[in-house]
């Protein structure tokens, strides 16, 4: 399966540098429930939450702990994973 950091086909919503940790919630939102033309993926609404998270985003902690229940372990570790390929490459902008 492909996720959000796999930087999927042209038409996707994806994070960029300039968003705020209230839209990175509302992306990781979209792929938790497959609307907004997202595909329902847990790991990437996971990593965006996890990146909303790490911005501050005190809403998105308790969607990431949410998600992560209902998730294998082995695709948790895969959207820890990713969000931190987003955050080496410069994707993301974390800010303190």
């Amino acid at each position: 399966m492909m996720h959000v950091s796999d930087f999927p086909a042209k038409g996707l919503p994806l994070p960029h540098p300039a968003m705020s940790a209230d839209e990175l919630l509302k992306l990781g939102m979209m792929y938790s429930t497959g609307q907004g033309g997202a595909p329902f993926d847990r790991v990437s609404a996971h990593m965006l939450f996890n990146l909303a998270s790490m911005m501050g985003s005190v809403e998105a902690v308790a969607y990431r702990r949410e998600l992560s229940a209902e998730m294998e372990r082995e695709d948790v570790a895969e959207a820890q994973r990713c969000a931190r390929r987003w955050i080496d490459q410069g994707v993301t902008a974390l800010r303190a």
